[in-house]
This record gives structure tokens, sequence and C-alpha cells, in this order.
């Protein structure tokens, strides 16, 4: 499968790579993450839970990042497994561009192979939690970043309310054969912020 797809963040671009490089920024956004672990400045392992429909499942997975040119791009690749549930392979593109000293432009793309169970759950009903798990990833990263750029401190029940983040532009799915698949790779690679839980929903 291939997946691909953009997203402005309302912050300067040096701030989001050191955020997508933060494995507690990373488990903090990513919904059903239970542990993130850096194993080297290049090797990290993750633990993801996840709900589609019927189906519940635990994922752990080994992620490494390669070609990196901070603070602008990176290439991501692992493979995950949980159990009878499934597995997934697969890397991702990220690019990250200065659209003005307070905005960034997120570029990603992604290419996976899946299988198990969760690949019988029905097209429709994958895509749809794939694109609701991406819309609070984001959301929940974007506002991190604001309340970090605010010194508040977003858990805090106490502290003032943070400003919306600006409005994400473009979430896409583009089809492939393997329609069957979407979420597989997401749940696998849980660990590499925007793009790595990107591989979890486009598989």
């Amino acid at each position: 499968m291939e997946m691909s797809g953009e997203r402005l963040i309302a912050a300067p671009r040096e701030q989001v790579w050191q955020a997508l490089n933060d494995p507690e920024a990373l488990k903090a956004a990513i919904p059903g993450c239970e542990a993130i672990e850096k194993v080297s400045d290049t090797d990290l392992t993750a633990r993801v839970a996840i709900k589609i429909g019927p189906m519940a499942a635990k994922f752990s997975a080994k992620v490494k990042l390669e070609n990196l040119n901070p603070p602008a791009s990176y290439t991501i690749s692992g493979e995950g497994n949980g159990g009878a549930m499934g597995f997934a392979k697969g890397g991702a593109d990220v690019a990250l561009t200065e659209m003005s000293p307070t905005e960034t432009l997120l570029k990603y793309e992604v290419r996976a192979q899946v299988g198990g169970k969760m690949a019988q759950l029905g097209a429709r009903l994958i895509d749809s939690t794939a694109k609701q798990m991406a819309d609070q990833f984001f959301d929940r990263f974007a506002h991190a970043l604001v309340a970090e750029k605010m010194g508040v401190d977003p858990a805090d029940p106490a502290a003032p309310p943070v400003p919306a983040p600006m409005a994400f532009s473009v979430f896409s799915l583009v089809p492939t054969q393997y329609a069957g698949f979407p979420i597989i790779a997401w749940l696998a690679f849980g660990a590499m912020a925007v793009v790595l839980y990107l591989l979890f929903l486009s598989t």
C-alpha cells in the first residue's frame, strides 16, 4: 500500500523536528502508546495498544531512522508484530518545509506491507478508524507544541487555556489493491510521531 499527505503545524521547523525525535512527546501524542524507548540516536522500540471494531491488539515494533538531514527530512523503516492479530513492515519519507518563522509544513509518503487477522476487517471501518486516529495524533502533537511556546503544561488543569493550533491542511489516503489492510502498519510501528503513526493507519 501507499499513503501520502501533509500537515501545516503552527511551530518553527526546528521545534517540530525536535518533537518528532522526542520519545516522550511521541508517547503523549500517539493514542494507545504504552511505551517508546530510544535505543540509539537512530533506533527506537515501541509498544502500542489499539482497538478497531471488535478487535484489540498490542503491537511491539522496532524502528530505524535513515537518511537523516536535520531539520529538513529523514526516512523511517521498521517492522512490528501483534502476534495472531497481524504483522507489518515498511517505511516512510518525511520532509519538513519552513513556511514562515512560525509555521512548518510536514509532508509524508508511506509504503507498507501487512498481514494477519486485522486484514480481514472491512476497508470502510479501518479507513474511518485510521482517519480518526490520525486527526487525534495531529491535534495532540500540535497542541503540545503551541503549549510549549506559551510555557504552559497542557496536562495541568490549572493552566490557562491554550489557543487552538492553526488549521491543518491535507490528510489523504491513496487507494491501492490492499484496501483491506489500512491500519496494521500503524499498530506495528507506533513509534515515530507523525509518519510512524501514519504507517499504522495506512496499511
